[in-house]
């Protein structure tokens, strides 16, 4: 976002710095935050959420949690590079799919390929990122109904295409959403927030640095 934040919320910003305790650590799950973000996003009820060092954390925690010997991480192709990168870095087969000419996902073909594959971790920037396509909702739908694995709903520019499935977590099992501050102007404070069942957050938990 190119654009800085309006002179009265920043020096609104400065002031509440001001009293910030910084040679203390903080909360390190952030559970005031967590709480605030939860009543402003109407996150559903019976959802956990994890916070992050921007979304590249969280994809980070993500895969690590998911990692191990023979799993695959799938994506469609283009799209966010950090997916592919730490589907390297941490051992797994990146399984990039690619999309048609127009950048649109071709859904059968995409589902077929997750039926055969089985992939432990997929990754759905929703809206795509860089191409900017939001794919249709009963082609993600038909993901998450395939999809033996975990599905990650990447929400990063949720705001600009009005479309989220937060209220939808419920009914999936294997879905989470993912979003970021970043693109709301606030790419600075490094903040990103991930949303899911109580049990998935256990166990990313499991591998998020202690203060991230």
């Amino acid at each position: 976002n190119p654009y800085t934040l309006p002179e009265p919320l920043r020096e609104e910003l400065a002031q509440a710095l001001a009293r910030v305790e910084l040679n203390r650590y903080p909360d390190p799950t952030g559970k005031a935050l967590r709480e605030l973000i939860a009543r402003r996003m109407d996150v559903p009820a019976g959802m956990e959420l994890l916070l992050g060092n921007g979304s590249d954390d969280l994809i980070q925690i993500v895969t690590f949690a998911l990692a191990r010997p023979g799993a695959a991480m799938m994506f469609p192709a283009p799209t966010f590079v950090m997916y592919g990168a730490n589907a390297t870095l941490s051992g797994m087969k990146p399984l990039r799919y690619a999309l048609r000419r127009d950048y649109t996902l071709d859904r059968e073909a995409f589902v077929a390929q997750v039926r055969a594959e089985q992939p432990a971790l997929i990754f759905i920037a929703y809206p795509n990122n860089p191409t900017g396509v939001l794919y249709p909702e009963e082609d993600v739908l038909a993901v998450l109904r395939a999809a033996g694995g975990l599905v990650v709903l990447d929400e990063a520019y949720h705001v600009f295409a009005r479309r989220t499935f937060m209220p939808r977590l419920a009914e999936f099992p294997n879905l989470v959403v993912m979003r970021t501050v970043s693109k709301l102007g606030l790419a600075g404070i490094r903040l990103g927030y991930l949303v899911g069942r109580p049990a998935w957050i256990d166990e990313f938990n499991k591998v998020r640095q202690a203060y991230n």
